[in-house]
């Protein structure tokens, strides 16, 4: 008879804990999630078209050098935006997002502000991302109508989504692993025409760096008075928003927690992880980009007014100056790829975040519903019925209308990191007033309390003008679907705050402690069931290293 471990005692023991701080529901989210498929999920979700389609745009404007700061400039203000989540999430990785933190931390009514407008935000890219895929789609054929192809993907991600957590993060894990090859893919390709590897056997350099295509670019120039300075400003301040929207989206790491195994442990890593990558494939991308590609080509102008696909890559620009002519399939290939992987991990997090609002009672109590495979799927049904507002672009007046919406996610986004990055300063108060040392949470951001600060401000005067042009001359669409989202998220706060007459929680009394209980309980019982299974293998170590 053999003598149980200290492992298997505790396993005995606690066999019967939930999950999960609400314990009434039968069943509830999956911790199914492993450090390699979080880190992807994020990547999915952000690296999108932006990267491979909207920086030529900002190439235009900015030119290559302020491309390439801009977006370094950017790339800091969200790595403070993605640590100051990391610090909350390791620490008390509930199940609500990042709308409960500000629930907690600062006042309900800010968590039901932020927690419908981050679900706005998902209701609303998800099917531009699957309008993007239909409309590569026609880049090889118009046979077949593009509402039959977005049916599909509606289809096909719903079904993704339905097969559980473990389904999902694995083939979002693959998904994305196909986009960071075709990045890596594009990134080399770059390079060797750059270097002179083009059927033209042309040694570019840096030659687009220097005038009249660089170092800096030039927007509104006929509007400001033809004065070069203010213009060349104007130019660097749209890469800046360009940027806000290519970086969005990384923020989902704050959603996933509630399905992360070992979330304190794993958490920090896919942070660290999924930042590196960003930075690498966008900063990395869009100088290389700058390298290649010169800001006043005329062919880059043709390719800003050409619709998603191929077509609109800066990619294919550089491909087509040097000569390379068959690349643009490959390159259509990638973008559907990436538009497919963003729709699938914008499907996840809309669902995760209508189930969150109702755990919190923000949200009708049917969306609180999870099968046995921990999917909640009442929400995930609505995130789904909301992708069918892409059939509206199959006519050309609803093309315009859902073009205004896609402006919005900017808005909502960036309004989403400052909620983050202000409940992470309350969060840090009210840590230094209970004597909690940081040294002691599971992990400690950096640059703190300076660098929340920091990036609060800064987002928020990208955010105030990031709709300047639309004074340029004034214009009404332009100027309602850059700044409606901030209206809306003040309504959303009042509404709440007034109905329930919430009230901003004084640091003294913010709780640090509720529910640690269980999160503590359930990290005992995964390192406990990890202890049983012995010690990796160097396959395994090598493989979670990949």
């Amino acid at each position: 008879m053999s003598i149980p471990t200290s492992s298997e005692k505790f396993l005995e023991s606690h066999s019967e804990e939930s999950g999960d701080v609400v314990g009434s529901e039968e069943h509830t989210l999956h911790r199914g999630l492993e450090a390699r498929q979080i880190s992807m999920i994020a990547l999915g979700g952000a690296v999108g078209t932006g990267l491979i389609i909207g920086s030529g745009t900002a190439l235009q404007r900015g030119g290559p050098l302020g491309l390439f700061l801009g977006y370094s400039y950017v790339g800091f203000t969200c790595y403070l935006v993605m640590v100051s989540l990391g610090e909350m999430a390791a620490y008390l990785p509930h199940k609500k997002g990042f709308a409960g933190y500000a629930t907690r931390f600062v006042d309900p009514a800010l968590g039901f502000a932020l927690g419908w407008n981050y679900l706005l935000k998902y209701w609303i890219v998800t099917p531009n991302n699957l309008n993007a895929a239909g409309l590569v789609i026609r880049y090889w054929t118009q046979d077949v109508n593009t509402g039959v192809w977005m049916a599909i993907f509606i289809v096909f991600i719903f079904a993704i989504n339905m097969l559980g957590v473990r389904v999902f993060g694995e083939m979002e894990f693959w998904f994305s692993s196909i986009k960071v090859i075709s990045l890596i893919g594009l990134m080399l390709m770059s390079i060797v025409f750059d270097l002179g590897g083009n059927p033209k056997h042309d040694r570019i350099g840096f030659r687009n760096w220097k005038p009249p295509s660089g170092p800096m670019g030039t927007y509104l120039l006929a509007q400001v008075g033809n004065r070069k300075p203010l213009s060349t400003f104007l130019g660097f301040w749209s890469v800046m928003i360009n940027a806000l929207f290519a970086y969005i989206g990384t923020e989902l790491i704050g959603v996933t927690v509630g399905e992360a195994a070992n979330p304190r442990r794993n958490i920090p890593i896919a942070i660290r992880r999924t930042f590196f990558r960003i930075v690498v494939f966008y900063v990395g991308g869009v100088f290389l980009i700058g390298l290649v590609v010169p800001s006043t080509d005329p062919t880059l102008f043709i390719a800003n007014k050409a619709k998603t696909g191929a077509a609109a890559s800066p990619f294919v620009v550089a491909a087509t100056l040097v000569g390379a002519k068959t690349v643009n399939h490959v390159i259509n290939a990638a973008i559907l790829i990436f538009v497919l992987s963003a729709a699938n991990s914008d499907l996840y997090i809309g669902s995760r975040t209508l189930y969150a609002l109702a755990l919190e009672g923000k949200a009708p109590s049917i969306f609180r519903r999870v099968n046995r495979l921990g999917v909640p799927w009442p929400a995930l049904l609505m995130a789904t019925l909301w992708c069918c507002i892409v059939f509206i672009n199959l006519k050309t007046s609803g093309s315009k209308v859902f073009g205004w919406f896609t402006n919005l996610v900017s808005t909502f986004g960036a309004i989403t990191w400052m909620c983050i990055l202000y409940s992470h300063i309350r969060f840090m108060k009210a840590l230094k007033l209970a004597g909690i040392s940081r040294d002691s949470l599971p992990y400690k951001a950096p640059f703190q309390p300076y660098g929340a600060w920091f990036a609060l401000i800064n987002t928020g005067i990208i955010t105030l003008f990031k709709g300047f042009d639309s004074f340029m001359p004034f214009v009404t669409a332009t100027f309602a679907t850059s700044y409606v989202g901030i209206p809306a998220f003040i309504f959303f706060y009042f509404f709440w705050k007034i109905l329930h007459r919430t009230r901003t929680i004084p640091i003294k009394e913010i709780d640090l402690f509720s529910g640690k209980r269980e999160i503590d309980l359930e990290e005992e019982r995964y390192l406990a069931e990890q202890a049983l299974k012995g010690p990796p293998t160097g396959w395994k170590k090598l493989w979670d290293a990949l």
